[in-house]
């Protein structure tokens, strides 16, 4: 009876992750825009007023907050007020598999096509200090670069280490973290912008 019981409960639907529920979500839309009749990748500058990340390259998107229906809710609701496009004229292309950037912070990548006229002056400036097109052509050529950071643990200070063989001693792993950088014209794309870009790059080759 309980093995039937477990068998049924683990092939239910489950997270994506353990700790999914209670990391920060985050849904962040991908762009495609023609312009000149050549499709091209929006991106965004963050304005320099922002308190996180100002002056940064981004994607539109944003926290999926409790009264989006979806992550790809999140992402269009998001889209809109930073580009201030109507959400009728986002048409959906598909989605990317969720970015882990730890088990606290997950991203929700989708990928749609937008006016580049309606939005070119009606972005949101408070939050977007400019806008800029990156051709998809350009982007199939282009080889990033990449630089590894050093990424070590650091247990708070009422950690027990009391609890743990070897204590104050034990050996923490410590990991490598891929930075990728995209440098086009006078910009240059990184962090997770550059990570998700060049995991979209890899499919469309």
């Amino acid at each position: 009876m309980f093995l039937d019981k477990l068998k049924n409960d683990l092939n239910q639907k489950q997270s994506l992750f353990i700790g999914e529920e209670t990391a920060y979500r985050s849904a962040i839309l991908i762009p495609l825009v023609l312009v000149d009749e050549e499709w091209h990748i929006l991106f965004e500058v963050r304005s320099f007023t922002m308190r996180k990340q100002p002056g940064d390259i981004s994607f539109p998107g944003g926290r999926i907050d409790a009264s989006d229906q979806s992550p790809l809710a999140a992402a269009i609701r998001e889209t809109s007020e930073e580009l201030g496009v109507d959400p009728a004229t986002i048409h959906i292309v598909g989605q990317l598999s969720p970015y882990i950037a730890s088990s606290s912070f997950v991203i929700y990548p989708f990928v749609a096509t937008i006016d580049y006229n309606q939005m070119i002056h009606s972005y949101n400036k408070e939050e977007v200090e400019e806008v800029f097109t990156v051709p998809i052509k350009w982007l199939l050529h282009y080889e990033p670069y990449m630089h590894l950071v050093a990424v070590e643990p650091i247990p708070s200070p009422d950690f027990p280490f009391d609890k743990i063989v070897n204590g104050a001693q034990y050996q923490w792993r410590t990991r490598s973290m891929e930075e990728w950088f995209f440098e086009y014209e006078k910009y240059t794309i990184w962090g997770l912008t550059a990570r998700i870009l060049k995991h979209f790059i890899e499919i469309i080759k």
